[in-house]
């Protein structure tokens, strides 16, 4: 019989900063009631809610859809909502906001950087020129959305950016995410939008500056595979580069040898 991991309270230490009255971010001690089948998440309500009411956090579903409350764990970056407090067997469980992204207030975070590359990709389909309502809809074969299923998890957790050692160097970088959905789109069959997304993905700061390290794989609560997407960005962009180098050159050959 498994041994009952049940226990009557829980330690967490919490970082607060509340820029008003605190000059740098510090930890703070709760000691709260715990059963098995809460989370995270769970902890940071009950202190909200009975404990400690200027305590900021940000959340929204508690079901792993929303994305919005990312935190660091133990020093790893995990969704609140998912992460049971019953699998951390030492105490105090630590608790701190996202890595690689300035403090706003206790665990929230300034998330801007990102929804900034977020929105250079242009992570929707784009069509050059719409078809009219009455021709129906795009259609797409179960093969041609396989192409592309895999990346179009993502729930812009920024669990990746934390977990992105060249992001932290690097904020320049375009990051995982961003360069994941990119990638997603542009497998869309029904999509016709890479030359647009190509100066974000293509640019010194995109794609290029990935080292493949793969944490960004690692800690994706969604099983998306950024790591991969950003791989294969950059043989497609480098199949890209060397078709419109050559091809010019050939076009132009023929065009000079017809008109002599």
């Amino acid at each position: 019989m498994k041994a009952s991991t049940s226990r009557s309270t829980i330690k967490l230490e919490v970082t607060r900063y509340r820029p008003s009255v605190d000059s740098e971010p510090h930890d703070q001690s709760y000691e709260i009631p715990c059963t098995d089948d809460m989370v995270v998440l769970d902890a940071l309500n009950y202190i909200k809610d009975r404990v400690d009411g200027t305590l900021s956090f940000r959340w929204s579903c508690h079901m792993g859809v929303c994305g919005s409350c990312g935190v660091m764990v133990n020093g790893q970056p995990k969704l609140s909502c998912a992460i049971f407090l019953r699998d951390y067997k030492r105490e105090p469980i630590h608790i701190e906001p996202l890595t690689n992204f300035p403090i706003i207030r206790d665990l929230v975070t300034d998330i801007t950087d990102f929804m900034t590359k977020l929105k250079a990709v242009k992570p929707w389909i784009i069509r050059k020129k719409e078809k009219p309502l009455s021709e129906g809809e795009y259609r797409q074969s179960a093969e041609e959305l396989e192409r592309y299923h895999q990346f179009s998890g993502c729930i812009n957790c920024m669990l990746c950016y934390s977990a992105c050692p060249v992001y932290g160097l690097h904020p320049g970088f375009l990051g995982p995410a961003a360069a994941a959905l990119a990638y997603r789109y542009n497998l869309d069959s029904r999509d016709q939008g890479n030359d647009e997304r190509q100066p974000a993905i293509a640019s010194q700061e995109g794609i290029w500056e990935c080292t493949f390290v793969g944490e960004c794989t690692v800690v994706c609560p969604k099983d998306v595979d950024p790591a991969a997407a950003l791989q294969r960005s950059k043989v497609a962009t480098a199949q890209s580069l060397l078709g419109s180098f050559i091809l010019p050159r050939a076009s132009g050959k023929s065009a000079t040898e017809g008109s002599s």
